[in-house]
């Protein structure tokens, strides 16, 4: 009897460590500690590694729930896009409408007609969370929020946030106005993408109205950015109804991990558990640097192009995520371009991936690569030349 008890919990243990729930990526790992483990006061949590989007650990991480000021990170997605577009700049002056000005809660106090740059603004949404300067940015880009509302849906739909709906641009409590912890990643990791906005989100203090007769001081609602090494971001929020939210952010030797914390009872919680899920990261996995963002990968051949061949590069920093103690030589990377593109070719197309896979074939890690430029159909006479070239060169 003994020996079929020891049989009997050899298996159980067997069936236990080979379950779906170990297998954190294409190899098995050991099952990460339990959410109680790491935010067990949160009422949803995720951790992920910001360059593949591996999720590390999650809680609840689909729940619907009211983002408070995280918010503010769609907010400053639209506003960075808009300036990688050219169509905004850090020098460009936003007037404050009555109704940005009569917003309440966190605020940098700005009075109807005040005008401010929008690297002034971002600094007012970024480090003091100002609801008044996401309303005139809101407007200032989209004539309206409740158009800029419908812009930062449609972004969310395209990132592929299905369990978020924004009725506002600030976060401040509204019906309807829900999140999730994994979308909030989603969109959080999507902002990092642009490297100027950590300028902000990882500044501790600063002014504003600095050469005025009332500078107004602001200090970082997010202290993890003093108070944890390579904190650099990104956002708080809280509302009576959402409670203490935080999406922040951390980079060393060359990681950076993303964690969400949703309905924390109050700011020493939310601070702690961020903190011992950046340790668990940060302790138990490394990567591998591989491109850097908009590195040339391969040239590819565009027929019928104004151009015949074009540069296809990385639309953001890759990296090979490892276990502590793994190799990169344990993996392996293949390029698969598509073989033929004809033109027009758009700067959005998708033409080609990474592959990222283990020795015995399991994908870890996915990664579209783009054209680095748009190309144009040549003209007739351009197709005419260099057809007769290639029959005179047989």
């Amino acid at each position: 009897m003994k020996r079929i008890g020891y049989l009997a919990l050899c298996f159980i243990m067997c069936i236990t460590f080979f379950s779906p729930k170990a297998v954190v990526f294409a190899k098995e790992k050991p099952t990460p500690p339990q959410s109680t483990d790491f935010a067990p006061q949160a009422r949803s949590a995720v951790l992920i590694e910001a360059d593949t989007g591996t999720v590390l650990f999650q809680k609840n991480a689909n729940e619907q729930l009211p983002p408070a000021s995280i918010t503010k990170v769609m907010t400053l997605l639209l506003i960075m896009e808009a300036i990688e577009r050219g169509e905004l700049k850090l020098t460009d002056k936003v007037r404050t409408s009555e109704r940005a000005a009569s917003m309440g809660g966190s605020q940098i106090f700005l009075q109807p007609g005040e005008e401010m740059t929008v690297e002034d603004m971002i600094k007012g949404i970024a480090i003091a969370s100002g609801n008044d300067a996401s309303v005139a940015m809101a407007e200032h880009l989209s004539g309206t929020e409740e158009a800029f509302v419908n812009s930062m849906n449609q972004r969310a739909k395209e990132l592929g946030m299905n369990n978020t709906h924004f009725v506002n641009s600030n976060g401040l409590p509204a019906k309807n106005h829900v999140s999730s912890a994994h979308d909030i990643a989603i969109m959080s990791r999507e902002l990092l993408k642009h490297e100027l906005i950590t300028k902000f989100t990882g500044t501790y203090q600063d002014y504003l109205r600095k050469d005025t007769a009332n500078p107004f001081w602001l200090v970082n609602t997010n202290r993890l950015v003093r108070f944890y090494e390579g904190v650099d971001g990104l956002k708080t929020g809280y509302t009576e109804e959402a409670r203490y939210c935080l999406t922040a952010t951390a980079k060393r030797n060359d990681m950076r991990v993303i964690a969400v914390v949703m309905g924390e009872p109050d700011v020493k919680t939310r601070n702690n558990e961020v903190s011992t899920m950046f340790n668990y990261a940060f302790s138990h996995f490394q990567v591998q640097p591989m491109y850097k963002k908009g590195e040339s990968v391969q040239q590819i051949t565009v027929d019928k192009g104004a151009q015949p061949q074009v540069d296809v590069v990385t639309p953001h920093a890759v990296s090979l995520l490892m276990k502590k103690g793994e190799k990169a030589e344990d993996y392996q990377q293949e390029v698969v371009l598509d073989q033929t593109l004809n033109a027009p070719v758009s700067k959005d197309q998708v033409v080609g991936h990474i592959f990222i896979r283990t020795k015995d074939g399991k994908e870890v890690n996915r990664i579209d690569l783009y054209p680095e430029q748009a190309v144009e159909k040549a003209g007739m006479w351009e197709i005419l030349k260099r057809t007769t070239k290639k029959v005179l060169s047989y």
